[in-house]
């Protein structure tokens, strides 16, 4: 099975996963009147709509470059884990203010609510299957959409396990205003996850710079070639584009090296790069550098 194929297997996995326990949670939230299994539930549908946008996104990722688009479809991606990550912030503040509301209209929960414990130990199994699964194809696909889902079912395990055990001190307890306050601790931590997903997302819209490590490694590959090249000053251009990362440098050679040893050495170079970096397009300029002050063609 190819790379593209494994992307779509886990991202239809994610989509019909998403499906069952939204049912359940909205049936088991009904049932006990538990605002936090309804938050849940609320979570859920968003995880739902968030494994369809990263599905069509890997689709269209994986198609080839074309006459519309030249670089590839690598922002499909960026895409979707930046809408993905604005659509865990929604849900997470329509949690938080519907908590409030039930704190203020003071609803008691049902002590009947073995229904919503079985569903939320169920959830939690589950997600940590499909989320595990989905951590480690993107981390061989460097898909961004993918790692998103991922971490939009990790909060959801977290947020599950979190009710779960609230829904067991209620039991124990029988303090029921605990069950709103479970929702709202639940909707920040779903708050924070959604704004971590989001700006990565748009930093990568935006062509960020790869990471100062990404940088380093850069250099050090060039380095290797220390006495045959060098790096111009402030040359190094790059961004991540979906999965695939971008890479654009100056190299100074000197003026009187043949055409055809600097083309080799830049291919040199390209490969050395590309075991860095899997997946990665690179382009690199070359220039000559004179150590005559008086030469005309380099003052």
């Amino acid at each position: 099975m190819d790379m593209n194929q494994k992307k779509k297997l886990v991202a239809k996995l994610s989509i019909s996963s998403n499906v069952i326990l939204t049912i359940l949670k909205i049936i088991a939230g009904i049932v006990s009147g538990s605002m936090s299994i309804i938050s849940e539930a609320i979570h859920s549908l968003s995880d739902f709509f968030a494994s369809v946008i990263t599905l069509f996104s890997v689709v269209k990722s994986s198609q080839p470059a074309d006459a519309d688009h030249p670089y590839g479809h690598g922002k499909y991606e960026d895409m979707a884990g930046f809408i993905e990550g604005i659509l865990i912030v929604a849900a997470a503040v329509i949690i938080i203010l519907k908590s409030f509301e039930k704190i203020i209209l003071g609803h008691a929960v049902p002590h009947e609510n073995y229904l919503g414990i079985m569903v939320m130990a169920i959830a939690v199994v589950v997600n940590i299957i499909v989320s595990s699964l989905l951590f480690k194809v993107a981390k061989e696909s460097n898909s961004v959409s993918l790692y998103a889902d991922g971490e939009h079912l990790r909060t959801d395990v977290y947020s599950s396990l979190g009710i779960l055990l609230g829904l067991i001190l209620i039991k124990v307890t029988g303090h029921t205003i605990l069950d709103p306050i479970i929702a709202i601790i639940v909707g920040a931590f779903i708050f924070r996850a959604g704004y971590s997903i989001s700006k990565k997302s748009l930093w990568r819209l935006l062509d960020h710079a790869l990471p100062k490590e990404d940088i380093t490694k850069i250099k050090t590959v060039i380095n290797t070639f220390s006495g045959k090249m060098t790096l111009k000053p402030n040359s190094i251009k790059t961004r991540q584009v979906g999965p695939s990362k971008d890479i654009s440098l100056v190299l100074q050679f000197p003026k009187d090296i043949s055409l055809c040893e600097c083309h080799q050495l830049c291919d040199e170079v390209e490969k050395k790069l590309k075991t860095k970096f899997k997946n990665c397009t690179i382009i690199i300029h070359s220039e000559p550098i004179c150590y005559k002050k008086d030469c005309k063609n380099c003052r």
